[in-house]
Formats: structure tokens, sequence, C-alpha cells
């Protein structure tokens, strides 16, 4: 699977596989951040066994799900905190990718402005422009 490369630190991929992961490592990934909520479809690998696959390609894991359309400021401060704490570069996943991505913008609104943000996503091919309210409005809380 291609990795959609959102920045130098960040990606966003639709749901991984265990060849995926091992994919991730190889490439030089050092984290992985799942965006899906357990049980959200059938047959999709829990949280813990993702947790797993990434700690046997060395990847250190966080799990931030939240259910598509519906991140909250409590879900992009999650991301921030795991962004923050995790090494990087770190890939995100959910079922298509577009919550990976929502939740890096969201967590980001204090580093750049929103243009730039949604520009970083778009190039990756991520329609984020109806996230320029809430970016701008965490954005605003910092002074960005």
């Amino acid at each position: 699977m291609a990795f959609k490369k959102i920045t130098s630190s960040f990606s966003a991929a639709p749901q991984l596989t265990r060849d995926d992961v091992a994919a991730a490592a190889q490439a030089g990934y050092r984290s992985i951040v799942s965006s899906r909520p357990d049980g959200e479809e059938p047959g999709q690998p829990s949280a813990r066994d993702m947790a797993r696959m990434a700690e046997e390609h060395g990847l250190a894991f966080a799990h931030v799900p939240i259910e598509p359309g519906k991140a909250t400021d409590a879900d992009a401060d999650r991301m921030k905190e795991a962004l923050s704490a995790l090494p990087g570069p770190t890939l995100g996943f959910c079922r298509s990718g577009t919550r990976a991505a929502t939740l890096w913008a969201l967590a980001e609104a204090d580093q750049a402005n929103p243009a730039t943000i949604i520009g970083q996503a778009k190039a990756a091919g991520y329609d984020l422009a109806d996230l320029k309210p809430a970016i701008t409005r965490r954005s605003e809380r910092t002074g960005k």
C-alpha cells in the first residue's frame, strides 16, 4: 500500500495489514497511530492486535479512535499528545485515512496557519477544507 505523506513527520493510510506494518517499519516510520474504534467493521484487527504488530516491528503505537466526522477538541488534544510523545515519523491510519489526516490537522493547528495545513493535506489527497473553521478556532486559542 502507498502511504500518503502529508509532512516529513506524518503520513496517513487506510486500514493497515500485517504486511503494511512491516512495510512501514522498512520505510522508516517509527510510530503508528490508529484512529479507528475497535469493532468498526467485521474482521478489522483490534487496537490491541495492531499494537502487537507494531511492537513486532519495533514501532511505537497509540490508539486515538474517533467516529467518522465526529472529531472533538478533546480528540485533537489526545492526538497532539500522542504525536508529541511518539518517535517520528508517524503513520496514522483509519478505514480510509481521512480521520487520521483530520486528527493530524486539528493537532497541528497551533503549528501552522489553516491554509498551510489544509494545503498539505490536499497535496496528499485529503480534502479537509471543511475543517478550516475548526483549525482556525484551535489556532486562535494558541495565538497562531
